[in-house]
């Protein structure tokens, strides 16, 4: 029987009436309920048997696809397709889907939350009160602030519309021409990278890992900035150079960076990212911000019906 392989936590989670459905198509499902990742050297044996795979973060590379002679479909439980190596698996007949959409809206809102937080020193004032200091710094407001969006797809969408709720004013940067009818629906200006590097109080990143964008953030680009910026970056790890933000923040270029995302994840231990991490004007979660029950739930049932799409 065919077999399909999926490793995210959050399907085994979200997912059991899912699973049914892909069993009663015939398929045999060899799913992680383990809650944690699986193994690496586990992870490619059972890939090598299957003939789909729901994947999140486990890189599949040329090498491992090259001894995948079953697989037929992939698809990422997710958006971002850099840890699937495209080229192989147009090259092997593969196909490949994602799950565009379903997370988008739990992506604007952790970015909209982590400027609340930059703004007003949050966590910071947090840790301090958690240390019996009872410290009391001064932030600032969102009302009245431009605010730079440099990606203009669903995520960048939906935080224009909190934005725009919130009373800012919105730039957005798109590869693409963005119709005058959607700028309108968000009272939103398109605009350069530049001009938003240079004139907006937050910026907030929303683009793909590609080799056009792999450092598109780095030491220039923070010295264009205002000192009182906030930037962003719910994407991806490797988009923002980390060690420029560790200049940045060092030298006062700029009020804060808040990140959900590593090149390293976990970051390694390092003194300079160590530093860093002790910054209070870093922020850093651990990649979540697409972890909300119900991205969780949207995004199994994606998974399930492009799956099934790709092995008709």
């Amino acid at each position: 029987m065919a077999t399909i392989l999926i490793t995210p936590r959050g399907y085994a989670k979200y997912g059991a009436a899912y699973k049914k459905q892909l069993e009663s198509a015939g398929y045999e499902v060899d799913w992680n309920d383990t809650g944690k990742p699986l193994p690496r050297e586990v992870f490619v044996e059972k890939t090598k048997q299957a003939t789909g795979i729901i994947v999140g973060v486990d890189s599949l590379d040329r090498d491992l696809l090259l001894q995948c002679k079953n697989l037929r479909s992939i698809v990422k439980f997710g958006v971002g397709l850099d840890n699937i190596d495209l080229p192989t698996c147009d090259e092997m007949g593969i196909k490949v889907g994602r799950c565009i959409g379903t997370n988008s809206n739990a992506v604007a809102e952790l970015t909209v939350g982590m400027m609340f937080a930059a703004a007003r020193d949050l966590v910071g004032n947090v840790i301090h009160v958690k240390n019996r200091e009872w410290v009391k710094p001064t932030g600032f407001e969102l009302k009245g602030k431009n605010i730079g969006i440099i990606g203009f797809g669903n995520i960048g969408k939906n935080v224009a519309r909190m934005a725009k709720g919130i009373g800012m004013h919105i730039y957005a940067y798109d590869i693409f021409e963005i119709p005058q009818q959607v700028l309108d629906q968000y009272e939103a200006t398109q605009t350069t990278v530049d001009e938003i590097l240079t004139s907006c109080d937050f910026i907030t990143i929303h683009t793909p890992l590609t080799d056009e964008t792999r450092n598109m953030i780095s030491t220039g680009e923070f010295k264009k900035m205002k000192n009182t910026a906030i930037l962003i970056n719910a994407a991806r790890g490797g988009i923002v150079n980390e060690k420029a933000i560790y200049e940045a923040l060092k030298n006062h270029e700029v009020h804060a960076v808040c990140s959900d995302v590593f090149t390293s994840e976990p970051p390694q231990q390092e003194a300079w990212i160590d530093e860093l991490l002790a910054m209070d004007q870093f922020i850093l979660t651990a990649h979540i911000a697409s972890r909300s029950q119900e991205a969780e739930m949207n995004t199994v049932i994606r998974a399930t019906e492009v799956m099934l799409n790709n092995l008709e």
